[in-house]
């Protein structure tokens, strides 16, 4: 089984594919784990586009219920060209 610290690294590599590509907004990655297995994961794209959160959510699903989630940046609470992930 994977440890908190590879889920967060794996995190940290979503975050990386996007280095560069997001601007004016951080990279982000996020990991969503169940009983030991990776449910949900996602990266922000582009500005404008849905933030690393909402895409892991939406991929995990119901399985999303109960789970960990590993995010690289704390979600964000205010209205910009998204609404707020929490």
């Amino acid at each position: 089984m994977m440890s908190d610290v590879e889920f967060m690294k794996r995190a940290l590599d979503l975050a990386k594919e996007r280095k560069g590509l997001t601007h004016p907004n951080p990279t982000v990655g996020c990991v969503i784990v169940k009983d030991g297995q990776i449910v949900g994961e996602g990266y922000h794209e582009r500005a404008g586009m849905p933030h690393a959160e909402v895409v892991a959510l939406q991929q995990a699903g119901e399985m999303a219920r109960g789970a960990t989630l590993y995010v690289t940046l704390e979600p964000c609470t205010h209205y910009a060209r998204t609404p707020p992930c929490t």
